[in-house]
């Protein structure tokens, strides 16, 4: 089979609005002067002012390397997060971080923190917006976008046993004002601009893998209403989105330090995830058998709906070559049109400061490979 995509497929354009034929999921590994602040802000010899200085220098130039690529999407990196969910969610009023004795384990890594609810949920101040509003500043030319996590990230890890029953004694009661709180969160950006947010749903790509529904089961979760739930969550969350505003979902099955998760294809949630949730695209990895086959793709409505395929890993340095990447498009679209398809990383190079065991320079080309496939591909960006 040659490295082209087939010429049964119609040839798509490029898109017009985002996301675009080649994109990325949003986190970037972090430069070491970065890092180097990060550390002397933790150990208070460098002043917030200071952090944030450093910060800014370091979003801008990875804002001017995504144009010179090629992207025509721009994000500031995660930059001045620690991970991509806890910094936004503990910004909630009722939500914190804290260290548990049972850490998170991913397969070679432990995540050392977690979230718990300790009182009502409620959006009373702007998490991130301000973040927003630097990132579209210093976009010239590209769309800025944010990333924010899925609600879900508040319930899944811990579940009842992390949300205080003196609080909400019933789960009614919680996702209510954490829908309400996401909702007034998505209002808020699309207030200050925003036409790009992307919804990061990992959690719905755990409930694939029959190890975690297993794990979901032994503490007492209702398993079987979870999707459902999830689901509802997110669509009230983005409810009252502007109309111009496009948002797309990413799901992954764990990325820290080049580690993961869970496993299993997407068939178990397909039909919820496309036909039920009111996402314009989704970010799909798929670089390893561990997400499964593109036989899922089949239930994706004729229509608008985008699904980026996230065919090239973030979790080494190994370049994938053109040929496999534009084999396996091909593959995805005998189950859903060329024209609805995408190329992206599978997630972002750094969930987490600490970031995934490749370098920098590794992470750009993969950015340029992307870019280069959906010229060949698309005819362009």
């Amino acid at each position: 089979m040659s490295g082209t995509v087939s010429s049964t497929a119609v040839r798509a354009e490029p898109r017009g609005r985002p996301p675009f034929r080649a994109d990325h999921v949003g986190s970037l590994l972090r430069p070491r002067e970065l890092a180097e602040a990060r550390a002397a802000r933790q150990a208070g010899t460098l002043s917030a002012e200071g952090l944030r200085a450093v910060e800014d220098r370091c979003i801008e130039a990875a804002i001017r390397r995504q144009w010179e690529i090629g992207l025509r999407s721009a994000t500031d990196g995660e930059y001045r997060r620690a991970y991509w969910h806890f910094d936004f969610v503990s910004g909630l009023d009722g939500v914190e971080i804290y260290e548990p004795e049972q850490k998170v384990q991913f397969k070679g890594a432990v995540l050392p923190h977690a979230l718990r609810v300790t009182s009502r949920i409620r959006w009373s101040q702007p998490v991130m917006v301000d973040h927003f509003r630097f990132l579209a500043e210093h976009v010239t030319g590209a769309v800025p976008k944010m990333t924010i996590p899925s609600p879900s990230v508040v319930h899944f890890r811990g579940g009842r046993r992390a949300i205080d029953p003196n609080v909400y004694p019933d789960l009614d009661g919680f996702f209510a004002d954490l829908g309400a709180a996401y909702e007034q969160a998505v209002a808020a950006f699309g207030a200050a601009g925003c036409r790009y947010l992307q919804i990061d749903e990992v959690n719905i790509a755990y409930l694939c893998d029959p190890e975690q529904i297993q794990n979901l089961k032994a503490r007492g979760e209702q398993v079987e209403s979870l999707l459902g739930t999830y689901a509802g969550l997110v669509n009230r969350a983005i409810g009252g989105r502007p109309e111009d505003m496009a948002i797309s979902m990413h799901l992954c099955r764990g990325n820290f330090r080049s580690t993961w998760i869970a496993s299993g294809g997407y068939e178990p949630v397909a039909e919820v995830l496309f036909n039920q949730i009111n996402a314009d695209a989704y970010f799909m990895e798929y670089d390893t058998d561990r997400a499964g086959g593109f036989e899922p793709l089949r239930f994706v409505p004729r229509g608008p709906k985008l699904v980026v395929l996230g065919l090239v890993t973030t979790k080494s340095g190994q370049m994938e070559s053109k040929d496999e990447l534009k084999r396996r498009i091909d593959a995805a679209s005998k189950f859903v049109p060329l024209e609805q398809l995408a190329l992206s990383p599978q997630c972002g190079f750094a969930s987490t400061e600490q970031g995934n065991l490749l370098s920098q320079e590794e992470q750009w080309a993969k950015l340029r490979l992307c870019v280069e496939v959906a010229q060949d591909v698309w005819g362009g960006v």
